[in-house]
């Protein structure tokens, strides 16, 4: 009981030192917790959803990973449709015709679809949707000109009952009126729902009237399901997939559940990012608070105090602060939650948040987190506090000693350093992509490790060089500052190694992205001849949508492109399933492949085809051999090898092409895939007139994206942008505690050094002079974290480059605007961290200064 009241009072008299600690304790725990609730919120929301839906039992067909994708999905015959009504324990049975690849634009060529990526639904209406939908406005559809639309859809679009829809699906388009408007039950997590009648959806949306994608049975009273599903399978065979409620929602739920958790073990390694980072921040607090109380600890062991009593109370003032932080970051991640709800939901993703899901086991792991951590972080210290003799504490004049690397620390961190290095050399000289990212992964936790170890070691050199570029400038204050800085090599290390892990990670990405932007714009440079490009998003091009494009002016030609699904027999008795690029001829103009035999034009000839090296030479395949190419779901093809091409590409990597005539001649009309990219190329000259044809060609179909080349590296950056940018805000949270860090070393370093600080005012340093040392002890100190920061950052990023090599992506390029911004913005962090403590630093009284024991 003595430890823990003593533990207690130093706790609340040193309750402002430890704010800041309890603060990035709270941030860590709050990222923890809040990446929970919300990835069990967004999977409870599917689990409703899917519950919803689910039927007694679900007849569909088999899953197809060969199947060509005609932009229709996998059907089961209509026929099916009596026998199953016959079959016993069969209440009821409600025939399924639903399309995720169809798009929608309303009178003013507006898209309806989903700004969130998510699909445009088009589904039959029958009586099983009621369970899942309330219809609050007008009725159902009756009819091949009426459709109802979700309310979320209908709110976002602003349409209303009467409005009129353009859809395009892959059978063609088709244009409805709006009749009736429904309400989900349970919450849309962000797709467009579409419902028309059984014999609009049938042969609108899957091309025709003798098939649906599935069935939805009812059991009868007293069946189960397993009874059920049993009595299905005996009655129509083992052609079809059958399920049961459960199976149908495990189903779902494990298509979904993988998303979820990309997301969610993404979200935590920030967090743990940032929990690396708060473990400096509670170490560094921890050894100066067990600095400062030298004396009183000496004191209490005079009294009778044990090592083992010193260092439990230390401990228990650990323990306190991770209660109290890890508390404050549950509530803080529940918060946190909601308002990554919120942001989904201004995305286009609807989650409600009165469904917010908080499980038991959240708190929990968040406290248990929180304070395990933080026990840790302090045990270090706890053993140095126990160690202090009480002579030694008696001795002690209240300013602790100057902390120095030793010999030992410094030998193994350039050990391991000098590993890593290795590592990161042998990783990027690596010819495999496997055995590379092996060694990038060691070579970046070996330097990582080796310079926080060796950090102490650096500060006494590194700061000694910024100090002569930076801090001269200033005279005397600055070399002050640049003393103080010195002073304490271990802090100093310490606290700019909780700034070095977050920028670290900032440069190795920002490396990466700028390399993968510049390699991907070099190929679109050296392989993309087309002008423009034409994309359909989610869905693919619908006939009106070829024939739209075809119709422009100014077009020299027009190149469609799909791709195939082909069994290849080759010459070694080997039978492979490979996607071959099924396109027009001038497809060999728009996308300027290099080949190492042949040309690659010729793959477009009748009955021809190309490969690539790596796989010619794996199956023993040689310019002019002819190959028995059977199409799924057609006919087989004799096609000569007319081509080979390079693998050391970007785009198409890998690639096999064939004419797009030849692919028709050997599938049906209705197993012909659809059109999936198109190219056009303009007449020479005419390259303006062409794009506002196109334009103007394409003004219904809105959801059509056409862009020239211009545009396309546009795309392609600002989809590395985007993605870097959420990175680098997640990362920000490891970064502002990596901030409070530096103001905690420095709060509690004015207070070390508060008769020091005394004396120097007496002497004459006035108020403005002692709080710009302050600053710039401050600045250095961010700047030392950020030089070691970035120059491992771009260690990483070239190695990880290099491995990109392997995939095509051959230059490495170093964002200095970038590098230079982060570089001079430490500058900026390090003079906000001083603000108070600068402020703290001025404002004391000169003889009370002095006067401080």
């Amino acid at each position: 009981m003595t430890v823990l009241r003593t533990s207690l009072r130093n706790f609340v008299a040193h309750k402002g030192r430890m704010a800041l600690s309890a603060v990035a304790v709270l941030l860590s725990v709050a990222f923890v917790c809040g990446t929970l609730v919300f990835t069990d919120t967004m999977t409870a929301t599917f689990d409703k959803l899917f519950a919803s839906l689910a039927s007694d039992v679900s007849v569909s067909a088999q899953k197809n990973d060969d199947a060509q994708q005609t932009g229709t999905p996998q059907t089961v015959p209509a026929s099916l449709n009596d026998r199953l009504g016959k079959v016993e324990g069969v209440a009821k049975v409600e025939p399924q015709a639903t399309n995720q690849q169809i798009s929608a634009t309303d009178a003013r060529h507006k898209s309806i679809g989903p700004a969130s990526g998510a699909p445009t639904v088009g589904t039959n209406w029958d009586e099983s949707q009621k369970k899942t939908v309330d219809i609050t406005g007008g009725h159902e559809p009756r009819g091949p000109t009426e459709v109802a639309v979700d309310t979320d859809t209908a709110d976002k679009h602003g349409l209303k009952l009467g409005d009129t829809l353009h859809v395009s699906a892959a059978p063609g388009d088709f244009t409805v009126r709006i009749t009736g408007l429904v309400t989900y039950r349970t919450t849309n997590p962000g797709a467009a729902l579409l419902y028309f009648d059984t014999a609009t959806a049938q042969t609108k949306l899957l091309g025709t009237a003798t098939a649906y994608t599935g069935y939805a049975l009812t059991a009868a009273d007293g069946v189960s399901d397993e009874q059920l599903k049993k009595n299905v399978t005996a009655a129509i065979g083992t052609d079809y997939t059958v399920h049961t409620a459960a199976e149908s929602k495990a189903e779902n739920k494990k298509d979904v559940g993988s998303f979820l958790d990309v997301m969610k073990y993404a979200l935590l390694g920030f967090a743990g990012i940032a929990l690396l980072v708060g473990i400096f921040l509670i170490v560094n607090t921890f050894s100066m608070l067990v600095a400062q109380r030298t004396r009183e600890i000496g004191l209490m062991r005079a009294i009778g105090s044990s090592r083992k009593q010193v260092n439990r109370s230390v401990l228990v003032e650990a323990l306190l602060l991770g209660v109290v932080g890890s508390v404050l970051g549950i509530g803080g991640g529940i918060a946190l939650a909601v308002g990554l709800m919120k942001l989904m939901g201004s995305l286009g993703m609807e989650l409600d948040t009165s469904e917010l899901t908080v499980k038991a086991t959240t708190p929990a792991v968040g406290l248990a987190i929180g304070v395990i951590v933080t026990v840790l972080a302090a045990y270090l210290p706890a053993r140095r506090a126990g160690k202090i003799s009480p002579m030694a504490a008696l001795r002690d004049a209240g300013t602790p000693a100057d902390a120095k690397a030793g010999k030992v620390r410094a030998a193994v961190g350039l050990l391991l350093t000098a590993a890593g290095a290795a590592a990161l050399l042998a990783g990027g000289a690596a010819g495999k992509a496997s055995s590379g990212s092996l060694l990038l992964a060691l070579g970046v936790l070996l330097t990582l490790i080796g310079f926080v170890v060796v950090g102490p070691l650096l500060a006494s050199v590194v700061v000694r060089g910024l100090s002569f570029v930076v801090l001269r400038l200033f005279g005397p204050v600055g070399r002050l500052a640049e003393r103080n800085a010195l002073r304490n090599p271990r802090r100093t290390g310490g606290t700019a190694s909780a700034l070095m892990i977050g920028l670290a990670l900032v440069a190795a990405l920002s490396v990466v992205g700028s390399s993968m932007v510049a390699s991907a714009t070099d190929q679109l440079d050296r392989s993309v001849g087309a002008d423009f490009i034409l994309e359909g998003g989610n869905a693919p091009f619908s006939p009106a949508m070829v024939k739209a494009v075809k119709s422009a002016d100014h077009l020299a030609h027009v190149t469609e492109n799909t791709d195939v699904s082909a069994k290849i027999t080759t010459p070694d008795g080997k039978t492979a399933t490979e996607r071959l690029t099924a396109a027009s001829p001038t497809y060999a103009q728009d996308l300027r492949i290099e080949t190492v035999r042949g040309e690659l034009a010729d793959a477009y000839a009748k009955d021809a085809m190309s490969v690539p090296e790596g796989w010619a030479k794996d199956h023993g395949v040689s310019l002019g051999d002819r190959l028995t190419v059977t199409m799924v779901d057609g006919r087989a093809a004799r096609l000569k090898v007319n081509a080979i091409t390079t693998d050391d590409t970007t785009f198409d990597k890998g690639a096999m092409y064939t004419d797009i005539a030849t692919a028709r001649r050997y599938l049906p009309a209705d197993k012909m895939p659809a059109v999936g990219m198109m190219f056009a190329k303009a007449e020479d000259g005419r390259a303006d007139e062409a794009a506002a044809s196109l334009k103007a060609a394409l003004t219904a179909y809105p959801q059509i994206e056409v862009r020239d080349q211009a545009d396309y590296k546009d795309l392609i950056k600002g989809q590395v942008d985007q993605l870097l940018n959420m990175i680098y805000g997640l990362l920000a949270l490891a970064i502002i505690v990596a901030v409070l860090g530096v103001v905690n070393t420095l709060a509690l370093s004015v207070v070390e050094r508060t008769r020091e600080i005394g004396l120097m005012r007496a002497i004459g340093l006035s108020r403005r002079q002692m709080r710009r040392m302050i600053r710039l002890e401050s600045v250095v100190i961010a700047l030392f974290g950020a030089l070691l920061g970035l120059g491992l950052g771009m260690a990483w990023g070239a190695t990880a480059q290099k491995l990109l090599a392997l995939q095509g992506l051959g230059i490495l390029e170093i964002p200095w605007p970038t590098i230079t911004a982060v570089f001079l913005g430490s500058a900026l962090v390090g003079l906000f961290a001083a603000l108070v403590p600068a402020f703290r630093a001025g404002r004391m009284n000169v003889l009370d200064a002095i006067a401080t024991d």
